[in-house]
């Protein structure tokens, strides 16, 4: 695009010239005429700066005359008598000619309206929407473009609007309704998906994301882990020379606000670029808990309320210097920081059978978490042609913090304090080799190291009447190492319409269990091969169809393998499975895209099967917990922990519709439908499960009056369940408004979440011994404003695709 457009204004300008003082015209022979007129969008009636107007003369075609148009899309030019043919071009856009013009004096030519290319409709980045997928052999990326339904938000807002994903109340992430999703920003783990999981992501503004990759049948560049796919954040990276960057601000209700600044600093040698963000927000949720003891016969009613505040700052600068034109030294890092408080209250209340109420006592929680993470990234590239030959070497090293203070007060026995305390540090060493044999051939090969250690510490104190006492059946120190040695080979070529890419993945696993309270030291040690395949057939450019097989893994995390207990609640705690394997799957993905002009289809059938599932589960240890002390009160115990099951087979299907009639206006939709089986047991009692699931999005972007923008988005998850727990369907609305100002430097957006306060978890866990029934609220719904400034830099800048071509690590060649 760019060099398309420094084409053009070199022509104007040459053309321009020319005009002035054609060959073998001299000053004064001939009177020169002036033309002058405007030149417009057709649809949205906007000037069109630098669009050309060319005048040839039928006999001497060679002496061009014209110009260029102005930011008002004005041009006005003198041109020597006689008769011409017009052409007035723009780039994406259909020109216009005019034959036969003849031009003896000053003449207005009124206005033009040029209208948008057919072919390139999809193609340009419009307010509230995002632009066309991209299909490449092993996965489909979205270029996020200006959603106005995440202004404001963060990384996990922005996930949830990309087809095949969704966001549970809970902030889990899934990939076709898979929670076991790889998550990896610029292709590599990062410190922001952690100790905390995804939570770590709302740290990142929406607003600094160019692109999501969805891979659904990875290759074998990628790292085998997860067992759904893997969804790469790609963070964008400005092009353009010279400083530009955007000011953000934003607030809201429940009480939220917050900024963010991204600058970038670009000359031919160096480039710097930075992202600062700032965020405080509050939450409120909540639920109920229910649970049915079936011998003896018990009723236990909990009511939970939740109020969180989430305090973070994120700093993120690096450098990128150009030795020469092939070789290029990237480095770069980050800091976060969050403080993080919640105010949770649980009213307990003991029923009898016939459901009177017995007793009832509370427990209030006040916790404190304060999380650290900082990363540092170097990167080396070294491009030996313009064809891609290259290798690619990378180090990235980063350090995890996580302090955790509780204090729970109870109504009726005795007080409890906990501290937890977590750190993390991980290493990454990778080493990537292009060769393009021929342009339709390519071979690579690389390694990736991954280390990772971890300690946990985990103090409960009971607040006794003779002082504070240590808990010995839940204080414990757990150790955790977990290393990762990969190395992979693939081959690709393209032989007339038809592509392929083969590879194989080798990766080495050690991991090192030290469970020092209970004295518990476990080593494992296994190596596993992940075979890849990914086939394409393009039937022309709108058309194609991939077919795609990999091998995966699921790796336990270090929580779910420490045996020693962590309290939810009075009568609820979590412990760990030190036995626990990894879950193993084979994916086979068949998809087809058709884009017509004003519609684009992109659908896939999918089959997935996974052996040694890893899967939580809800178990009644048969032991009664004292919550009261005067009167003594006993209630039933439960406990979550994770085991692994025989096997899980995931048949579904999907596909994405967008219709798109003009550019400003978007209508999409995405289903997805699977069926999910489940063979096992537990303790010799079978769990058994079949389920048909399925969930769908629709969203639509259109213009209102005054230059207003809209956008709404309406999600649905059907009723899904696990090995135990059966869950209902779950529909949430969301909307926003978006209006530029200062003639397109400044963007004012207004959005809202869960506009019906309909999200909101509905199960039920029943085994032969006890009947659950919860509902859960993570939040509630949320109002933001957000200002958005831009400093040399345009909110649709037609001259170029504002899109950076950052290298995530994890770019295949495209056959």
């Amino acid at each position: 695009m760019k060099i398309r457009l420094l084409v053009c204004i070199l022509f104007g300008t040459f053309v321009k010239l020319h005009a002035q003082n054609p060959q073998g015209a001299k000053s004064g022979n001939f009177k020169k005429s002036k033309i002058e007129g405007i030149v417009l969008d057709k649809e949205t009636q906007e000037p069109l700066e630098y669009a050309t107007l060319s005048l040839i003369n039928e006999n001497a075609p060679d002496r061009i005359q014209g110009g260029i148009t102005d930011p008002q899309g004005k041009f006005n030019l003198e041109v020597f008598p006689g008769k011409y043919t017009i052409v007035i071009e723009y780039i994406g856009f259909d020109k216009i000619t005019l034959k036969d013009q003849l031009i003896r004096s000053n003449q207005n030519l009124g206005v033009f309206e040029l209208e948008i290319a057919a072919e390139t409709l999809n193609e340009v980045e419009l307010v509230g929407e995002r632009t066309e997928v991209e299909i490449r052999l092993d996965k489909r990326i979205y270029n996020v473009g200006k959603d106005i339904t995440v202004r404001g938000g963060s990384v996990a807002d922005v996930l949830d609007n990309v087809p095949s994903v969704s966001v549970d109340v809970e902030g889990n992430i899934a990939l076709r309704g898979n929670e076991n999703v790889r998550i990896l920003i610029n292709g590599k783990p990062s410190g922001l998906v952690g100790l905390s999981g995804p939570q770590g992501l709302r740290s990142l503004p929406a607003e600094s994301i160019e692109k999501v990759e969805v891979v659904t049948s990875p290759s074998a560049r990628y790292e085998a882990s997860g067992t759904a796919g893997i969804l790469n954040i790609i963070l964008k990276k400005e092009e353009l020379e010279g400083f530009n960057g955007s000011f953000i601000v934003n607030g809201g209700f429940p009480e939220t606000y917050g900024g963010n600044a991204t600058l970038n600093w670009r000359t031919k040698k160096l480039n710097v670029f930075s992202t600062t963000s700032l965020r405080n927000s509050e939450s409120r949720g909540g639920g109920i808990f229910e649970s049915e003891n079936f011998d003896p016969v018990r009723f236990v009613n909990e009511d939970r309320d939740y109020e969180r505040n989430r305090k973070s700052v994120f700093f993120n600068l690096g450098a990128e210097y150009f030795l020469d034109e092939k070789t290029s030294l990237t480095v770069s890092g980050f800091v976060r920081r969050s403080n993080n408080k919640s105010n949770n209250t649980t009213e307990i209340k003991n029923l009898s059978a016939s459901g009177l109420l017995i007793d009832q006592f509370g427990r209030y929680q006040n916790e404190e978490e304060v999380d650290d993470s900082q990363q540092f990234t170097a990167n080396f590239t070294k491009k030996f042609d313009e064809k891609g030959h290259e290798i690619i070497i990378e180090f990235q090293t980063e350090t995890s913090g996580e302090d955790e203070s509780d204090f729970a007060e109870n109504t009726s026995i005795y007080n409890q304090e906990s501290e937890s305390l977590e750190d993390q540090n991980r290493t990454l060493l990778q080493v990537d080799y292009v060769w393009p044999i021929n342009e339709k051939t390519q071979f690579e090969l690389g390694y990736r190291g991954n280390f990772s250690s971890q300690e946990t510490e985990y103090n409960v104190f009971d607040l006794l009447d003779r002082g504070r006492t240590p808990n010995t059946q839940l204080t414990n120190f757990l150790g955790f190492t977990q290393n990762v040695n990969a190395a992979y080979t693939q081959f690709g070529q393209k032989v007339n319409k038809f592509s392929y890419l083969m590879g194989l993945r080798m990766e080495k696993t050690h991991i090192e269990i030290d469970q020092k309270t209970a004295n518990i030291y476990k080593e494992k040690d296994y190596t596993d091969w992940f075979p890849t395949l990914n086939l394409s057939y393009e039937f022309n450019e709108k058309e194609n169809i991939t077919l795609g097989y990999s091998r995966r893994i699921r790796r336990p995390r270090s929580w779910s393998l420490n045996p020693f207990r962590s309290l939810t609640s009075l009568t609820f705690f979590r412990q760990g499975n030190p036995d626990l394997d990894p879950s193993y799957s084979n994916l086979v993905d068949l998809g087809y895209l058709k884009r017509w002009d004003k519609f684009t289809f992109n659908g896939s059938v999918y089959y997935q099967k996974a052996t040694q599932v890893i899967e939580r589960i809800v178990d009644a240890t048969g032991e009664f917990v004292v919550v009261s002390q005067d009167p003594l009160v006993e209630l039933p115990e439960f406990r979550f922990t994770s085991i692994n099951l025989s096997e899980n087979i995931r048949t579904g299907t999907e596909f994405t519709l967008t219709y798109t009639p003009k550019r400003k206006v978007r209508i999409s939709g995405n289903f997805n439908i699977f069926n999910s089986e489940t063979i096992g047991s537990f303790n010799g009692v079978p769990l058994d499960r079949e389920i048909v699931s399925w969930f769908a999005r629709l969203n639509s972007s259109f213009p209102l009056p005054f230059g207003i923008n809209t956008q709404l988005r309406g999600f649905y998850f059907g009723p899904r369940a696990n090995a135990q727990t059966e869950s209902k369907g779950i529909i949430t609305f969301s909307g926003a408004l978006n209006k530029s100002m200062f003639k397109d430097k400044a963007t004012l957006s207004f959005r809202v979440s869960d506009i019906l306060n309909s999200s909101r978890r509905k199960s039920t866990t029943e085994t032969n011994d006890f009947r659950n029934y919860t509902e859960f609220q993570w939040r509630q719904p949320t109002y933001v404003f957000t200002f958005t400034y831009r400093i040399n830099e345009r909110k649709n800048d037609r001259r170029r695709n504002g899109r950076g071509n950052y290298n995530g690590g994890e770019d295949e060649a495209e056959f």
